[in-house]
């Protein structure tokens, strides 16, 4: 099988567009081959980046709706989505009009990694891509336990930690705060022997650390597919008043 490679660039957008490639033998030269299927050569980096969120969330449900928006400030006409599934997945940018996407009830399949890009009406110029976005999917594994050490009630200033423990063997755990914008806090297990648990420490907690606290489970060779959530687990800190002082005595 005889191939040729053409080496493009450095590339700049006068290189995205349509490319077809033909073939012939040397002993009959002006015989060519039908066309190959085309390629499509898209520029992407040209553009400042579009950011993409998640809607309702980012860890949501087998069987949940999703929708994941790419929210742009540069005015661009035609967004597109990619699902990131190695270092040398090619980009394959199928642009639509708007800037949502409905991925529907959502399935362990649609776990993973995520990015957009945005472009104007120049058809294969994009913009740099989006921050990635992981969408977790829960309900997958059976849901850990949730404790407290000392306790779920502590005073301000003191350190707190959080035991998420599971029955199965799961080495990556999760810790989420109901509310919170901030992602869930990752940790993963060096030693495969029981107990299978993590330890989430909080140093020196102060009001803003109170809340409801749930925590997942996951194999950390899928890491977008969790294990149903723990129960909750509500967290209070109590802030010590200081003493008053005695009243004098009168004589």
């Amino acid at each position: 099988m005889g191939q040729a490679v053409f080496p493009v660039g450095p590339v700049n957008t006068s290189h995205g567009g349509i490319y077809r490639c033909y073939g012939s033998h040397s002993s009959y030269p002006y015989a060519w081959s039908h066309p190959s299927h085309p390629l499509h050569l898209k520029v992407t980096g040209v553009y400042r980046e579009p950011s993409l969120s998640a809607h309702p969330g980012s860890l949501v449900f087998s069987g949940d709706n999703l929708t994941l928006q790419c929210h742009s400030e540069a005015g661009f006409k035609r967004f597109a989505l990619m699902k990131v599934k190695g270092l040398t997945t090619p980009q394959r940018l199928h642009g639509q009009q708007r800037p949502d996407f409905p991925l529907g009830h959502v399935n362990s399949t649609h776990g993973g990694q995520y990015r957009c890009f945005g472009r104007h009406n120049l058809s294969y110029a994009w913009s740099h891509p989006s921050a990635p976005l992981d969408i977790l999917i829960a309900g997958v594994y059976e849901k850990p336990s949730l404790s407290a050490q000392p306790g779920p009630s502590v005073s301000w200033g003191e350190n707190v930690t959080l035991q998420c423990r599971s029955e199965i063997w799961l080495d990556a755990f999760l810790l989420s705060k109901e509310g919170s914008l901030a992602p869930p806090q990752h940790l993963r297990l060096q030693d495969k022997a029981p107990p299978f648990q993590a330890n989430f420490t909080i140093s020196s907690v102060t009001s803003d650390h109170e809340g409801t606290y749930r925590c997942y489970s996951s194999d950390s060779t899928s890491p977008y597919l969790l294990s149903s959530p723990s129960n909750p687990l509500e967290l209070r800190v109590s802030v010590s008043s200081p003493s008053s002082p005695s009243p004098r005595k009168t004589t």
